[in-house]
């Protein structure tokens, strides 16, 4: 495998307590738990009705619905849990869907503030409120480094020039929505911007961008034009990092793609060897671009 950036220890930490780990839906949450338990620490995994996946139960955990929050903002007293980890695909719900508890009644006016903006805002207040109640928040990737994607090219397949003045453009534009707290991805083909990710996710603007093309309503070479997903740069790296897997090499692939651009140590991917592997069987480039400094920590 290719690139130049190379992949740090978990921090050290003289904290041997179980971290707590609020689990959404997809793969990402087990690849974390695994990770954790691999150097030597154990989990307590709070599991997402409706979300987390079943096999998760092999940890110890207990299933909760989104508005459990007596059971979480209590995992320090409960399974003596200081570190609080959240990771997960979770549809946006609606107040009324949320399932409150007794404490998460008591935050009800605070909630309701946080969902008027966007996802970042969301996540980051509710950041907030978890260490209010002395839980030190814990970003998927200081966790888990193994799973953030190295700097540099990461297949054979180079992206031309053409390609890189799309990353360019894809970049700039996602770097100028960040004041809107929209998507993390942008499709660009021939310096045009073709695609902008919203609610449906990254798999839904792919699909989009499929659907284009074969209506007829966006007319592009065979293979052209680039997925480019950064994380935001205001955005709280503790939550809500970027993500891709094999899923999204194929999806960009129906969509008619020559390649993806990531942020080196900004995107989360599982089992990095055979995201390559497919990639590269697939005929499109994936480049890790250089941290933006103005990212939030």
């Amino acid at each position: 495998m290719g690139g130049s950036g190379a992949r740090n220890p978990a921090p050290q930490s003289a904290d041997n307590s179980p971290i707590a780990i609020i689990c959404g839906g997809g793969a990402f949450p087990a690849a974390v738990a695994d990770a954790v338990t691999k150097r030597g620490r154990s989990v307590h995994l709070f599991l997402l009705r409706g979300y987390a996946d079943p096999a998760l139960a092999r940890y110890p955990h207990e299933w909760i619905k989104l508005g459990s929050a007596a059971k979480y903002m209590n995992a320090r007293h409960s399974h003596g849990a200081r570190e609080l980890v959240v990771i997960g695909s979770v549809v946006r719900p609606r107040l009324w869907q949320i399932g409150f508890d007794w404490k998460s009644l008591l935050y009800l006016p605070q909630i309701a503030k946080l969902f008027l903006g966007g996802d970042n805002s969301l996540l980051s207040g509710l950041a907030r409120i978890f260490e209010e109640h002395g839980l030190k928040l814990r970003g998927a990737h200081e966790v888990a480094p193994e799973l953030l994607m190295p700097a540099g090219l990461a297949t054979r397949i180079e992206p031309t020039d053409r390609e890189r003045g799309d990353i360019e453009v894809g970049s700039q534009l996602l770097h100028a929505l960040d004041s809107f707290d929209v998507g993390q991805a942008v499709v660009v083909a021939g310096r045009r911007i073709v695609a902008i990710e919203g609610a449906e996710g990254t798999a839904g603007l792919l699909a989009r961008v499929a659907e284009m093309r074969r209506s007829g309503r966006l007319k592009l070479a065979e293979r052209e034009g680039v997925l480019v997903k950064l994380p935001k740069p205001s955005q709280d790296r503790r939550i809500d990092l970027p993500a891709i897997g094999t899923d999204t090499i194929v999806q960009a692939k129906e969509a008619g793609l020559a390649g993806i651009a990531v942020e080196a140590g900004g995107s989360l991917v599982l089992d990095a060897q055979q995201f390559v592997e497919t990639a590269d069987a697939a005929g499109l480039f994936v480049i890790a671009l250089p941290a933006s400094r103005q990212a939030a920590e």
